[in-house]
């Protein structure tokens, strides 16, 4: 079973690997073991969170 944690004002974390589609049908992939997904769209890693969400207001 695949687990999906979401943080309180932070990312969606997900055990990994994933392979992510995204609207326009580009695939991101990780093979880590823990993915965190960012929800604010600030991460200039997107859909990957590179902590952006930690400076949002």
């Amino acid at each position: 079973m695949t687990r999906v944690r979401m943080v309180k004002n932070g990312p969606l974390m997900v055990e990994g690997p994933v392979e992510i589609e995204m609207p326009d049908g580009r695939i991101v992939e990780s093979n880590r073991t823990t993915v965190a997904l960012c929800m604010c769209k600030r991460s200039k890693t997107f859909p990957l969170c590179d902590t952006s969400h930690r400076t949002r207001r």
